[in-house]
């Protein structure tokens, strides 16, 4: 669902105590339980110098004069590598990642004030659409200008308001608002005007139930396919003609945030698909979905979820690890909701490590988008656990499985009988394994120090954005969002939950966690073990 240009490198995890999340098979129980359980006084040591290498990368990221990051930069950290473009989205991880150094002692209290207030205030001044009050998609990092064409290719953009990346931006504002008083009152005033009820289709199913939230608008007719429509306000815009319409992917952070700000009626969080229903009407799909349907305010849910050895999970669209566990470095999902994503957080973890280590045989796993390391950006993923029936896939060639729809048409790869497919040049992300970090620590510490000395895929700035494992080739580049996303977790893991406590402090909890509490997915292993 996170499709960006090829050259737009990157843009587009407790408050409370509860019960514990169910163990991972094959793991220390401890392993299981969000917050990083089970590390060592070396393990954070270590993580705290990954934290500051990371820390380093955004700092060379960011232009001294506007205090906005780049969406990418090479790996030797030469400002003039800098892309020449930022988005709502990097602007964010810059800023939750700049409330994470300061935690971790990376920078002063002082030197973090400083850094805020600078953005912030190029920010206010940034061109936003103010019907809607959100931001556009590509800027100039170097002067804060609205970009109508991409600065190394000349390629036209048709500026577009998109709901994610103005999720994770809100996000980052309701961070820095809550962790960093000297600034509260200008990042209140740019979260003021974000109405997130633009995103939302109200009449999507004609009031017969809740609708979802659109991909995003634009303004004026794009040189693409648009929907034209009007916001509530009257103001015409042009809609992208999709929804998202999958919960499992990381679009769920705008509904928590347009609920939680009053924005999106609450039943919107039931109005998405766990999966699309078990019926051969939906018989595109590579496997079939087991589950029940059940009932949540009034909306029916089928709480589906696909069999992956041994495990019934709900799905991603692609099976990346940034779609299952990006909101969760906001939201506590696995203490809120312990009979969903509770369950469902650790098992989508283990069929990373499971696939990586064992199903695919590449000695590493963490699959997510990513720079490709032969040139571009991709999406990674583990097939099975996504919906895409073009698959996001978890190595170079693309390596398909289709297990066929049970009762509506056959296997096509592996075909019954035969072994499982052999898989070829895998790709793994190390911000793929850090998102895992909270739910399976001893693994993926032992995972990303192997990536780091035996892979060698560490510069100055930190962990490289992706290696193919085979060959060893190395994408030596860091985007800001991946970045962003290593430090968010890290200041969860070393912090406290950190970025947890920021976000869900008042209406966010209040609103939100009776949501999540009260819905029980179908996923669990597949012989009914806890």
């Amino acid at each position: 669902m996170r499709l960006r240009p090829l050259l737009a490198a990157a843009t587009a995890a407790c408050l409370l105590a509860a019960a514990a999340t169910p163990a991972i098979a094959g793991g220390p129980r401890e392993d299981s339980r969000p917050g990083g359980a089970g590390l060592t006084r070396a393990d954070r040591a270590e993580l705290k110098r990954w934290a500051a290498d990371t820390w380093a990368s955004f700092a060379a990221m960011t232009d001294e004069t506007t205090g906005l990051p780049a969406d990418n930069i090479e790996g030797d950290l030469d400002a003039a590598s800098r892309s020449g473009y930022t988005s709502p989205t990097n602007i964010g991880a810059y800023l939750w990642s700049t409330v994470v150094a300061e935690e971790l002692d990376l920078i002063s209290s002082r030197e973090a004030t400083k850094r805020l207030r600078q953005t912030l205030t190029t920010i206010e001044g940034m061109e936003r659409h103010e019907p809607s009050g959100m931001f556009y998609n590509w800027y100039d990092e170097s002067t804060g200008a609205k970009l109508t064409t991409f600065p190394a290719s000349g390629e036209t953009i048709d500026p577009f308001l998109s709901s994610v990346d103005n999720g994770w931006f809100a996000a980052a504002l309701m961070v820095v608002r809550a962790a960093e008083p000297a600034v509260r009152r200008q990042a209140d005033r740019v979260l003021a005007g974000m109405d997130f009820g633009a995103f939302y289709d109200l009449n999507q199913f004609g009031g017969e139930r809740p609708g979802m939230v659109y991909g995003g608008f634009w303004a004026d007719p794009p040189s693409g396919t648009a929907c034209p429509g009007t916001l509530a306000n009257g103001t015409a815009v042009q809609f992208t003609c999709h929804h998202y319409d999958i919960l499992n992917s990381e679009p769920r952070i705008v509904t928590y945030i347009g609920i939680a700000r009053g924005q999106i009626p609450a039943e919107a969080y039931f109005a998405t698909s766990r999966t699309f229903p078990a019926s051969c009407d939906w018989s595109w799909l590579e496997t079939r979905p087991v589950g029940e349907t059940k009932s949540y305010l009034g909306v029916d849910v089928f709480e589906g979820a696909f069999p992956y050895r041994g495990m019934n999970i709900v799905p991603t669209w692609g099976g990346t690890m940034f779609e299952e566990l990006m909101p969760d470095l906001f939201v506590p999902e696995a203490t809120w909701g312990p009979k969903s994503w509770g369950v469902n957080h650790p098992l989508a973890v283990r069929a990373q490590i499971q696939h990586g280590m064992d199903q695919a045989g590449y000695g590493f796993w963490g699959f997510s988008p990513a720079s490709d390391p032969f040139g571009g950006y991709r999406e990674y993923g583990v097939d099975q656990i996504g919906m895409n029936p073009e698959g996001y896939y978890s190595d170079e060639e693309k390596t398909n499985v289709d297990l066929g729809y049970d009762q509506c048409r056959p296997a096509t790869n592996p075909a019954p009988g035969q072994p499982e497919p052999t898989f070829g040049d895998g790709v793994v992300t190390p911000h793929a394994a850090f998102l895992a970090l909270p739910y399976a620590p001893r693994e993926s510490m032992d995972n990303l120090t192997r990536i780091e000395t035996t892979l060698g895929a560490y510069g100055t700035g930190g962990f490289y954005d992706a290696v193919a494992v085979r060959s060893n080739t190395q994408a030596q580049r860091y985007l800001s969002l991946d970045q962003g996303i290593v430090m968010g977790v890290l200041g969860n893991v070393l912090g406290k939950d950190m970025l947890k406590t920021a976000f869900t402090r008042g209406a966010v909890e209040r609103t939100v966690r009776p949501l999540i509490a009260m819905e029980e997915f179908g996923a669990g292993y597949a012989d009914g073990r806890p």
